[in-house]
């Protein structure tokens, strides 16, 4: 449970940061919540804890009992009060210790609740302690196309990442340029990407390709691919989630042998999640933190930068400034030419 709960605190602190101010949970996960609430109210009962300060605590406001206008009796027995109870305090709970991305990935998830499971939701079935060191089958031989070409039918063979597919949708590869320069990393497919069976190609895509353009290039000339192969489930088909650090080690295998295949001059990470998933998971990480240093994965240096969904909710001249300066360090990472007027996008005038 303590493993889960990082994962969790994680990702809305990676949401939270990112501008996203609703999120979807789980019947399960409000369900294992009402009990943690429940064993609380049992606990401090016979502490003499009042029921409604526990609730309270818990953002659970009781059901009040209906009072009754009814004048007692005159020949009633008169109330007589309960002695009163000792005040013992309960004991404080445990914190939860420090939890490294390392402990989390080696880990079996403790076994869940059976409950039936919605059509749309499909309980993980890998284990993750070999997901982190699997290895995709890199092909030898061949041009570069041919390469991502077999690597992609081996992607797409992978029983895992079909198990997790919705019915009637697509596994996303990534698409672009094999000789590609540049590697723009997401973090999972959408809903619009998982019926297209290709990357941005959605309201956050659309904003994508404007921001390649305005550095100069055409978005053949890039490649762009997600950590993830397959959207994330959730139990209806409308909504994404972040996917968590056991799926993306799940896919990472896929996406390091692309970057090895393609070895791009620089990676842009779009996005926190994506930062984690190439760093490794890190609670703490935060993007504005990253942005405007030069990280690594596995030999090739990464950028990271705002993901365009971001961008889209936040539009203000800062926020494309912000991350008109992530993309010139880019350009100059990948030695491309930069004019004095890209120098100057979201600049004040004089």
């Amino acid at each position: 449970m303590r493993a889960e709960l990082e994962v969790l605190l994680g990702n809305l602190r990676a949401l939270k940061n990112e501008g996203t101010t609703d999120v979807f949970v789980s019947e399960e996960a409000l369900e294992t919540l009402r009990t943690r609430v429940a064993a609380a109210v049992r606990e401090n009962a016979a502490t003499g804890t009042r029921v409604a300060d526990v609730a309270s605590a818990a953002s659970v406001r009781p059901t009040p009992s209906p009072v009754s206008s009814k004048k007692p009796s005159p020949h009633s027995s008169p109330r007589v009060s309960p002695p009163p109870q000792q005040n013992l305090r309960a004991p404080d709970p445990e914190p939860f210790p420090p939890i490294s991305f390392d402990e989390i990935v080696s880990s079996k998830p403790t076994p869940a609740k059976s409950v039936p499971a919605a059509p749309e939701k499909k309980a993980p079935s890998f284990d993750v302690s070999v997901s982190k060191a699997r290895v995709a089958a890199v092909p030898a031989t061949g041009t570069n196309a041919e390469r991502l070409d077999a690597l992609r039918t081996q992607m797409l063979g992978d029983p895992i990442c079909n198990e997790h597919l919705h019915k009637g949708k697509h596994l996303v590869f990534g698409e672009g340029n094999a000789e590609a320069s540049v590697f723009f990393c997401g973090e999972a497919p959408g809903a619009e990407e998982e019926t297209a069976g290709r990357p941005f190609v959605g309201p956050a895509g659309k904003l994508l390709d404007k921001m390649i353009a305005a550095a100069g290039l055409a978005r053949e000339q890039v490649y762009i691919g997600n950590i993830m192969k397959w959207r994330p489930e959730l139990p209806t088909l409308y909504g994404n989630r972040p996917p968590t650090p056991e799926e993306m080690a799940y896919c990472l295998p896929y996406l390091a042998a692309q970057t090895e295949i393609i070895r791009p001059r620089v990676i842009v990470a779009l996005g926190l999640t994506a930062v984690n998933g190439l760093l490794g998971f890190d609670p703490d990480r935060r993007i504005g933190a990253m942005r405007g240093k030069t990280l690594d994965f596995r030999g090739i240096p990464v950028v990271a930068t705002y993901h365009p969904s971001y961008l889209l909710r936040n539009d203000s001249v800062k926020s494309k400034r912000a991350a008109w300066e992530d993309f010139l360090r880019m350009m100059e990472i990948a030695e491309l030419p930069i004019s004095e007027r890209q120098r100057n996008f979201f600049l004040p005038k004089k």
